[in-house]
């Protein structure tokens, strides 16, 4: 038999994806004009305005994963809505530098943007517990607790203080402990290390002695090669081979305790976004569900293939986290994560929910994914060889 063209296989999945997106989207919309038209007879069935919306980003251009998340996202909101609502995307540091995206939507320099909540803690200390916390929720746990453990209103509130609408809108799943120029055996070897670890995370390393250096994206790379960073967090194997990272650092840390998912969020103007007809308002909502699970789907599938060529082509060194190690990140964690929870109001009710979220799925958990994945471990052969 003739072999497949894997790259007319990429083509065909991304033209099947995106089709897929166009029909949920317009489903959901058609499903808000038909709310509308009951409850207001005789209305229009839809506005004929159209919208030239601006979204900025914390990512590159054509970053996998992330920065190509955001596109899909814009291209799938202005397919949905047949261009009535066009999203144009402006990568990190064409309009505004990526941690000025917050800023640029709430001040009306543009109407979105798409990053991560915990870039937004200088501003509401809050937020950064909506990314996801050291030794937290796995990213299927962490969508259910936005969804039906009362995430996306606590959000809500978070995001209004900004002036913005939250939405959901793509997560890493679990992701790699970083990059590291020197080994690490004990906690006191975080002394003194100038590292890159936003969120929680970096706040961890602080407390043992680390310097977090809160390096853009797009400068990590330079930042390792000329000492400015002595390690380096980003994401996952698939994101961190298209960064070069295995170019700048020898060892490569895992688990990812600081984050065990990490969620993107898609932030809207608030009163841009309640100026949009409903059916747009729809749109977006289930543009960004539906990229959100595509975006996990992706990166899922992708770092298997990344990780296999960061070890085997590029001789990658694999290092685990010794369990004294984790033992003391975890300890350490729980102490900062009550520091900040008392901080303010806000703080205490992410904290709090997460938490006994947290403590009800560990049952589940143990006897669901953690004993399948052991299980899964024994031997086990199917299919041709």
């Amino acid at each position: 038999m003739p072999t497949a063209n894997p790259r007319r296989a990429n083509r065909v999945q991304a033209l099947e994806r995106r089709s897929f997106l166009k029909t949920a989207a317009a489903g959901a919309a058609a499903a808000a004009l038909a709310a509308c038209d009951e409850s207001e007879p005789g209305a229009p069935a839809a506005s004929s305005r159209r919208f030239n919306w601006r979204m900025t980003t914390c990512w590159p251009r054509n970053l996998p994963g992330l920065g190509t998340g955001a596109q899909l996202l814009a291209d799938t909101i202005t397919s949905a809505s047949g261009g009535r609502l066009a999203v144009k995307l402006y990568a990190a540091g064409e309009i505004v530098p990526a941690f000025e995206a917050m800023d640029a939507v709430v001040n009306g320099t543009v109407e979105m943007g798409h990053g991560g909540p915990q870039f937004w803690k200088g501003k509401v200390p809050a937020a950064q517990f909506l990314s996801n916390t050291p030794f937290g929720l796995t990213a299927h746990e962490q969508i259910a607790w936005y969804q039906y453990g009362g995430g996306q209103a606590i959000a809500d509130e978070i995001y209004a203080e900004l002036g913005c609408k939250f939405f959901l809108a793509g997560n890493t799943g679990v992701q790699m402990g970083g990059w590291f120029n020197k080994e690490i055996h004990t906690t006191g070897d975080f002394k003194g290390l100038k590292m890159r670890l936003p969120g929680i995370g970096g706040e961890v390393v602080k407390a043992l002695g680390a310097t977090v250096v809160n390096t853009d994206p797009g400068e990590i790379t330079i930042a390792l090669q000329r000492g400015a960073l002595d390690a380096a967090d980003w994401a996952g194997p698939y994101a961190d081979l298209a960064f070069g990272l295995y170019k700048s650092a020898k060892y490569y840390y895992y688990p990812g305790w600081h984050e065990p998912s990490a969620v993107l969020d898609c932030f809207v103007n608030r009163s841009r976004f309640e100026a949009l007809p409903a059916d747009l308002q729809a749109i977006i909502e289930v543009s960004c569900a539906a990229v959100d699970q595509l975006i996990l789907s992706e990166i899922t599938a992708q770092n298997n293939a990344a990780l296999n060529e960061l070890v085997t082509r590029h001789n990658v060194q694999l290092r685990q986290f010794p369990m004294e190690v984790l033992t003391g990140l975890s300890r350490t964690a729980e102490d900062v994560l009550e520091r900040l929870a008392a901080a303010d109001p806000l703080s205490r009710k992410v904290h709090d929910s997460l938490t006994a979220f947290r403590r009800e799925a560990l049952g589940w958990s143990r006897i669901s994914e953690e004993a399948y994945l052991a299980a899964r471990l024994l031997p086990f052969k199917a299919g041709p060889k």
